[in-house]
């Protein structure tokens, strides 16, 4: 498990990881990317712990989303099952793994304050935060995909669900896009990735 998770996380981190795996009995499963998610948990059956991260070459993305579903777990055993997913027990859970984490051994400098920014106020999904979102992004492997914010005002762009679109204002955080098919106005975030289509 230990080869595996050097694949994956910062080297730094696998250790403490591979103990956190351990302790809680977690089976964890890489997976081919998943547009819509980067990671879920789920309690088995037979009392079992399932966390499912998507396979990915940016470790720093894989080691928060690992520690993202870990917190599920953890603040589920502790608080109970009523608690709501992303509330203030999961937030302090997932704050209280990661501190040990947020240093210059396992994040590059560049990172480490954005880092430590986010995890004042976790947000569910690492991608609604846009900065901390950017920040990972230079990470990732390159890609022919823009961001929403990098789209100019009125050209058209795709979506991973081949649905097109027509960017608007920006309205506050989001910007406003119209479905071309439908004429239906939906908001998006700036962080979001998308396919610009050339006229």
């Amino acid at each position: 498990m230990k080869e595996i998770l050097s694949k994956y996380i910062p080297e730094r981190a696998v250790d403490v990881t591979f103990e956190l795996i351990m302790k809680h009995h977690v089976h964890l499963k890489i997976v081919n990317q998943r547009v819509t998610r980067h990671g879920d948990y789920r309690r088995m059956p037979d009392g079992t712990h399932m966390i499912t991260v998507n396979a990915s070459e940016n470790k720093y993305r894989f080691f928060v989303t690992l520690i993202h579903e870990i917190a599920h777990l953890v603040a589920f055993e502790e608080f109970g099952r009523q608690i709501k997913p992303h509330g203030i027990e999961w937030k302090r859970t997932f704050q209280q793994l990661m501190l040990p984490f947020i240093n210059p051994q396992i994040f590059p400098t560049r990172l480490l304050p954005i880092v430590a920014n986010h995890f004042r106020n976790p947000k569910a999904s690492s991608d609604t935060d846009a900065k901390f979102a950017l920040a990972l992004k230079q990470y990732d492997p390159e890609n022919d995909k823009n961001y929403v914010f990098e789209i100019p005002q009125g050209s058209t762009f795709r979506m991973h669900n081949g649905k097109i679109f027509k960017r608007g204002n920006k309205r506050v955080k989001r910007y406003e896009c119209v479905e071309v098919a439908t004429g239906r106005v939906y908001l998006f975030n700036p962080n979001a990735e998308v396919e610009l289509l050339r006229s």
